[in-house]
């Protein structure tokens, strides 16, 4: 079987959070299954760009509202991520140090998955899934269905992962024009909400959605950020498959980002001076215990609550336990922490 993953995200090409861990982690076990997994994203200017060698294998363009793009699409040559790897070019447009952040990401994203859409549309042979991953790709399962130029591809079955619903991609509807000519009798499967809704489109139109656990799908029907009743509607075709690890890279015997590596035989004392070097790194009391935070500094991870959590800890415990944070989201929770941490000292 043949899978086409479609991304914004991709260990470790480019990560932001769980989205690129998965991308970068299932690919690799479905090809060590025997199937023909391949990923799809844009082209960044990242360390790994820089540090591989890739091939040129199409080139195309394609029409976006007043726009005219010209993309070329890039295969990492030496299968050095344990599946084939293609990086969508377009000149201006994808090829920016930051993945997410930009005031036209709604053109960047809209253009990308065109761009995948139009390539794929030239193979001489039909893969069996194309396999999206939330709203940056949410528009394709419509374009291969409902756009004229590409509905030979219509019976591509098609998956949608939801990574983190909160991110929706909202169009106003005067962008419709962003996508290439469509069948405009289809416009509720591009609709929610009065706005153009790319992940409330992606749940409409592909064959299958799931989520990265059970738990997270329940949660959506209860918390969907306004897709609540859209995952009532669907739920017949909606699953929740829990997230597994990548045991190749998350393996502590082996990584080699940490000081010491350990296994079961010896990880209090490893894991002690791996304890150690942090705390020599960050000024922290190496005796002390050392509470970490590794996320988004966003509401659904509960970070909002990181700032007042920790002033009563400290305030309360006398001091006696080291904080540590790494993660950007909120300004406002960012500057809680740095507030915090000025008080704490100076």
């Amino acid at each position: 079987m043949e899978i086409i993953h479609v991304s914004a995200e991709c260990y470790p090409v480019a990560k932001a959070g769980g989205l690129g861990d998965v991308v970068g982690a299932l690919p690799k076990y479905q090809n060590q299954q025997g199937h023909i997994a391949k990923v799809v994203m844009p082209m960044y200017r990242t360390k790994f760009l820089n540090e591989h060698s890739f091939d040129v294998v199409h080139k195309g363009s394609f029409g976006l509202a007043h726009y005219y793009f010209e993309y070329t699409i890039i295969k990492e040559s030496n299968n050095t991520t344990g599946f084939d790897l293609y990086l969508v070019d377009i000149y201006g447009l994808l090829d920016r140090e930051k993945i997410y952040g930009y005031d036209d990401d709604d053109v960047r994203f809209t253009a990308f998955q065109i761009a995948v859409v139009d390539w794929i549309s030239k193979w001489k042979h039909h893969p069996d899934i194309v396999h999206v991953h939330d709203y940056h790709a949410g528009f394709i399962p419509f374009m291969m269905q409902h756009c004229y130029a590409y509905r030979h591809l219509s019976q591509i079955k098609t998956i949608l992962t939801i990574h983190n619903a909160q991110y929706q991609g909202w169009m106003d509807w005067w962008k419709s024009s962003y996508l290439p000519e469509w069948d405009s009798f289809k416009w509720g499967l591009l609709e929610w909400e009065k706005t153009i809704n790319p992940l409330a489109s992606a749940v409409k139109c592909a064959t299958k959605v799931n989520t990265v656990s059970p738990g997270y799908l329940e949660e959506l029907r209860h918390d969907a950020n306004g897709l609540e009743m859209l995952f009532e509607y669907e739920r017949g075709k909606c699953f929740g498959i829990l997230n597994g690890i990548d045991v190749d890279v998350w393996n502590p015997e082996t990584d080699t980002y940490i000081e010491e590596n350990f296994n079961l035989a010896d990880f209090k004392i490893k894991k002690a001076a791996n304890k150690k070097v942090l705390g020599d790194q960050f000024n922290l009391d190496e005796t002390k215990p050392l509470i970490v935070f590794i996320g988004r500094l966003v509401g659904e991870k509960a970070a909002d609550l990181l700032p007042a959590s920790i002033s009563d800890s400290i305030y309360y415990m006398e001091g006696k336990m080291n904080f540590l944070i790494l993660g950007s989201g909120d300004p406002l929770v960012e500057q809680q922490l740095e507030d915090l941490r000025s008080q704490l000292f100076g």
